[in-house]
């Protein structure tokens, strides 16, 4: 199966190189399933409801969330309506939606993506990720209902999400971290054949501070004080993410590669 992961779409900007690049990239690289980050497609804070729809109808098969998973009211009920968007598994024990949920390719092979979100240098104190990615996996093992299995990893720190990686390495097809929008050099295939990287990076303007314009956070980091809200940079977009092909009879992972489309940082993808 080949699989395209992109990392958080920051802002309109963000969502136009989705919109605009997508379709064109599913069929260049003849990919079988997208999951694409949105939890901050909309002003930079959350994802709306048609934000959401314009992302699914770009070509996108999943979109998981995050941390801002309902800054935006109407993602309340939406989710419940919407199979294809997940929210962390370990959120609130009553939020709406669902942290994991198997798909199908156009060829029905069976994918598996759950998100999590981290406890290191978070704001809020979320429940055990290993606990609640391990009973995850136990009732999906890789090779049994699920072709390929995909976990988002969406926090602060790159030790907790590569030790993230190590305790699902052989259970999970693709470990990917997402939520400090700054991409890792480190895409491999853990020993026991998981695809792993520690940050996709963000589908957003890097000509900024994580995506937004550099007037407001330069501001705050030079004074100590804010004088107005996060703005998304609005300028060339590089769609940020991992691109991994597996196995179908094992579900492990056979090819790794980063993803760096347009925008200020250098162009890869997968070899055709």
């Amino acid at each position: 199966m080949r699989i395209l992961f992109l990392g958080d779409v920051v802002g309109r900007a963000g969502r136009n190189a989705i919109t605009e690049r997508l379709h064109g990239l599913r069929k260049k690289w003849r990919l079988d399933f997208v999951v694409v980050n949105g939890e901050n497609a909309t002003g930079g804070m959350g994802l709306s409801a048609g934000h959401a729809k314009a992302i699914l109808e770009a070509g996108a098969d999943c979109i998981t969330l995050g941390d801002h998973a309902f800054d935006q009211r109407d993602m309340m009920q939406f989710i419940d309506s919407e199979p294809r968007i997940i929210r962390p598994l370990n959120f609130a024990k009553n939020a709406p939606g669902k942290g994991a949920r198997l798909f199908s390719d156009q060829r029905g092979r069976k994918i598996l993506v759950a998100q999590v979100l981290g406890q290191v240098f978070m704001k809020r104190p979320f429940d055990d990720p290993f606990s609640a990615v391990d009973e995850i996996l136990r009732k999906h093992p890789l090779g049994g209902m699920a072709q390929a299995i995909l976990l988002d990893v969406h926090c602060e720190a790159t030790s907790e999400k590569t030790g993230m990686g190590h305790w699902c390495d052989g259970r999970a097809s693709v470990v990917v971290g997402t939520h400090t929008h700054i991409p890792t050099a480190d895409a491999q295939i853990l020993p026991k054949g998981t695809a792993f990287q520690a940050d996709a990076g963000m589908c957003g303007d890097y000509n900024s501070v994580i995506g937004m314009d550099k007037e407001e956070p330069l501001r705050r980091f030079i004074t100590g004080m804010g004088k107005g809200r996060f703005v998304p940079a609005m300028g060339d977009v590089t769609l940020s993410g991992l691109f991994v092909e597996t196995d179908d009879k094992t579900g492990k992972a056979k090819e790794v590669q980063m993803v760096r489309v347009g925008g200020r940082l250098q162009q890869s993808g997968p070899t055709i």
